[in-house]
């Protein structure tokens, strides 16, 4: 059965076109065709009524949604409760985030993952450990007490997803330069965050295979004139990722214009940070027997540090277009095309190409997901 995406404005490489249809045969794009072609006029039609089609969001920092944390639910269950909320808001591609925790958590979270993909929970594309080796004067929201330098067997069970991608965020300055390498050269998609390290152990780290930076300015060393630290050293290297929170609090929109003037295009992508409260009703949630709740859309813990965000993509989308003056186009490859570059994802999804995952999502003129596809399959939201 071949189904026909038609009368929407669809994004392709080169920008906006409102008059093509995209045909979808068996979860992947089988073409893109004129409008008015007969393959599409002969095929079961979704009228996009004038909207915008996009690649489906990618977010590659999601620590929990719909009144889930990774943390306190590392199993299918937890993670098909996440997955399912973020859908909501464009999100058809995501990592289920375990912040800094023991080596039973990681395993569970590790084990859970590997089975939601096995059975095809939709969405679900890997895992991100964030932690635990990071740096305690960095630590933001994450437990120190559990911060440690990874074994031989550690590492092994660090990368030992095997049916998805594992992307890591350490402190390079925390590690010997080995581990970093081992990290690596097991798979795994290293990137700096929470460090305190200076711009000659970043850029070790970087010449390491450390392939981007957790959430560009928060919870790293900061760009001065005479120390450059972990901000320097990911604005001035040029191949490099750095993902950003775009919710109008984690970072400044001067300095994230900063970002983008500096970094090469296609360098910086979209994640939201998200904590249980996106797509749930509850503002509150517990982290290491500390209840954290979101005030004004903001969270923090009790000491006042971030604790995550209660940002979901289409809202940070929005945001880069009214905050940051980015046309559409951009700000959705931003969520969708340049993480799957940065997580090596980009030969299936990312973009609306014949041969690609037929993952979209259909925004209204107010950019409010309507619809979203994940593998040709459609779900409807009311705006």
């Amino acid at each position: 059965m071949t189904t026909a995406l038609i009368n929407g404005r669809v994004l392709l490489d080169d920008g906006f076109r409102d008059d093509v249809a995209v045909l979808v045969e068996g979860g992947r794009i089988a073409a893109i065709v004129a409008g008015d072609d007969a393959r599409a006029r002969n095929a079961e039609r979704i009228d996009l009524e004038g909207g915008a089609l996009v690649p489906g969001f990618i977010d590659a920092q999601v620590n929990g949604g719909g009144g889930v944390l990774l943390n306190n639910m590392p199993t299918v269950e937890g993670i098909r409760a996440i997955a399912r909320a973020h859908r909501r808001y464009g999100t058809t591609g995501l990592l289920p985030t375990l912040i800094s925790d023991n080596v039973e958590a990681m395993r569970a979270a590790i084990a859970a993952t590997r089975e939601a993909i096995a059975q095809g929970v939709p969405g679900v594309l890997g895992i991100h450990l964030e932690g635990p080796y990071l740096a305690p004067a960095r630590k933001g929201t994450h437990d120190a007490r559990v911060f440690r330098t990874p074994d031989a067997d550690e590492i092994a069970l660090a990368t030992s997803l095997g049916n998805g991608v594992t992307l890591l965020t350490l402190a390079p300055e925390q590690l010997p330069v080995e581990t970093v390498r081992a990290f690596v050269s097991r798979g795994a998609i290293v990137a700096a965050g929470h460090t305190a390290g200076r711009y000659d152990e970043i850029r070790a780290g970087l010449d390491a295979g450390i392939r981007g930076f957790t959430h560009l300015y928060n919870a790293m060393s900061p760009l001065q004139g005479r120390e450059p630290g972990a901000v320097g050293a990911a604005l001035e290297d040029r191949d490099s990722w750095c993902g950003i929170i775009v919710d109008g609090v984690h970072v400044h929109a001067a300095s994230l214009r900063v970002a983008l003037a500096a970094k090469p295009r296609g360098k910086l992508f979209l994640v939201t940070d998200a904590m249980p409260m996106v797509g749930a009703d509850d503002p509150a949630f517990v982290l290491y027997g500390e209840t954290i709740t979101a005030v004004d859309g903001v969270v923090r813990n009790a000491a006042g540090s971030l604790a995550g965000s209660a940002l979901d993509m289409a809202t940070a989308v929005r945001n880069s277009v009214h905050l940051l003056g980015l046309p559409l186009d951009e700000a959705a490859r931003m969520a969708s095309r340049y993480p799957a570059e940065f997580l090596g994802l980009d030969d299936l999804h990312g973009r609306i190409a014949p041969g690609y995952a037929a993952d979209f999502v259909l925004l209204d003129d107010a950019l409010a997901v309507r619809a979203t596809w994940i593998a040709g399959d459609i779900a409807r939201h009311a705006a």
